[in-house]
């Protein structure tokens, strides 16, 4: 992603040099102005990604100044901060198009929390997609790539679709690329001048999709010490879209129906009927037939959101998409390192595309970040490819790649078998000396984790912050639970680790149990 810019508009220099600190990134420029003329003439020359903007200034107000900023740009991210706040003055505020408003003093985790989500909200509507790749795209262009008939007919749905506000389903795996259909046909529409709002509805908790969508009032619930708009009454005129529309509740899904049958909501514990003039996209990777079937969705929803469906195919139906989509990855890369990146053997080719990649594109993407950190020659070869942690030297029939790796098949081997599945501990704790580290077996998966220990580490020197123990331990536990479909014993005895342990860390990291675990 290339650098953004956050304009901070405050009459106190001594606030401005805070905010500076908190958020110093190399990836993010950050401008300063100490009032609202001043803001509007830098705004004229540089177009932001997001102003924060204090309320109280003398001259011209924060109120004056985000009408003034938002009849230059409707899609200005403008999020305003005072130490002042009144009800009234929130209200007018949001009717004027802020994104957010925030009560001085504040944390910079805060800070930094809302400065991150707007930065994304401002990125996806900046950032034109395009459905009909060309290598003579503009750097900030992204595209959706692939020549194959299944992608030809996305395409044309796109081509079909985009001009009309019709509501539109998007279905397919994870990874396959849902997001970018949707933020193409936001860039091909009559609304691509008003805002684009994405809400991941399997990361926001139940209790608190309903209010971040529809908004709340001051009490509704313990914690909402004030009026909060919802994405509906911040994305007005624009679009909304609902990624893992499948993972919400079924009373939040009554709410939705609601509004896309005549356009009406009310906020969490309000009694005023409000409109929306919103065009709802929304994308699944869960089969809504069969949640319907079992009484997890509604069906009179589901044929309200299916008025256009789009079905985006997994790679592995569209092998030969491959060589055009590692093309355009090493492009990009080389752009985003400034660095030369090796090309690809056509033997190492045939490795890609013989892959089945259950991550779909998304994996692919990884896979390439990484031969770019990785590899020192000019060209990547079979035995450099790491797929699923391991070394592809040689390239196996299509389906011919076993669903474990060899570590995860080490750990199950030394695990005692239990003749109570319920048992709490499942196989124990596994008790490793060092004549087991020095085996063979562990010196390849400590070689096989150097690569992903860069990535995490590059990506923490990017200021991305995390924990790069919590994502690789999470990653396993995801891997083990998806390979046992779900079964928690199993998983506990393929991990070495008890049952307990085990539903801590499911606990910890939020994963959802079905058929397939999803974080």
């Amino acid at each position: 992603m290339p650098q953004q810019t956050i304009l901070v508009v405050d009459d106190e220099p001594d606030f401005i040099t805070g905010f500076r600190r908190v958020l110093a990134r190399d990836d993010l420029e950050i401008l300063s102005a100490q009032s609202g003329e001043e803001a509007l003439a830098l705004v004229r020359q540089r177009r932001p990604d997001v102003i924060f903007m204090d309320l109280r200034m003398p001259g011209l107000d924060g109120l004056a100044t985000l009408k003034r900023l938002r009849e230059m740009d409707s899609r200005l991210i403008i999020i305003l901060m005072t130490a002042y706040t009144t009800t009234s003055t929130i209200i007018e505020a949001m009717k004027h198009g802020a994104f957010e408003f925030v009560a001085k003093p504040f944390s910079g985790t805060k800070l930094r929390e809302i400065a991150a989500e707007a930065l994304k909200v401002a990125n996806d509507m900046r950032t034109v997609v395009s459905y009909h790749p060309s290598a003579n795209e503009s750097e900030s262009t992204e595209q959706i790539i692939g020549s194959s008939d299944a992608m030809q007919s996305v395409y044309k749905a796109i081509g079909q679709v985009a001009a009309s506000n019709a509501t539109i389903l998007i279905t397919g795996e994870s990874g396959t690329g849902k997001e970018l259909v949707a933020r193409a046909i936001y860039h091909h529409s009559d609304r691509s001048t008003k805002p684009f709002i994405a809400v991941n509805c399997a990361a926001i908790h139940d209790n608190l999709l309903e209010s971040e969508l529809f908004g709340h009032e001051k009490g509704a619930f313990t914690g909402a010490a004030a009026r909060k708009l919802g994405k509906f009454e911040v994305a007005r005129n624009g679009t909304i879209f609902l990624d893992e529309i499948g993972d919400m509740a079924l009373s939040t899904q009554t709410k939705i129906l609601r509004v896309l049958q005549d356009g009406s909501f009310q906020r969490v514990g309000g009694t005023e009927t409000l409109q929306a003039d919103i065009r709802v996209i929304a994308a699944t990777n869960r089969d809504l037939p069969r949640m319907i079937k079992e009484g997890t969705f509604r069906s009179d929803l589901y044929y309200r959101l299916n008025v256009v469906h789009i079905e985006m195919p997994p790679l592995s139906q569209r092998a030969e998409d491959i060589p055009l989509l590692v093309d355009y990855f090493l492009r990009r890369l080389q752009r985003e390192t400034r660095r030369q990146c090796p090309s690809v053997s056509s033997a190492a080719m045939k490795v890609l595309q013989a892959y089945p990649w259950p991550g779909n594109v998304r994996e692919l993407e990884n896979v390439i970040r990484n031969l770019v950190l990785t590899v020192k020659s000019d060209t990547v070869l079979p035995s450099d490819l790491r797929l699923r942690g391991e070394l592809a030297e040689t390239a196996p029939p299509r389906g011919e790649f076993s669903a474990a790796a060899p570590s995860t098949q080490a750990f199950a081997s030394r695990t005692p078998e239990t003749s109570n599945d319920d048992a709490d501990l499942i196989g124990g704790d596994a008790a490793l000396d060092n004549c087991v580290f020095d085996s063979g077996v562990f010196r390849d998966i400590e070689t096989a984790v150097e690569p992903l220990f860069d990535q995490l580490v590059d990506a923490r020197d990017r200021g991305h912050k995390f924990s790069a123990f919590d994502v690789m331990e999470r990653a396993m536990i995801l891997h083990a639970l998806n390979k046992v479909k779900g079964n928690q014993v199993q998983a506990a005895r393929l991990l070495g680790i008890t049952r307990s342990t085990l539903r801590k860390r499911i606990a910890r990291y939020g994963l959802k149990i079905d058929t397939r675990v999803r974080g």
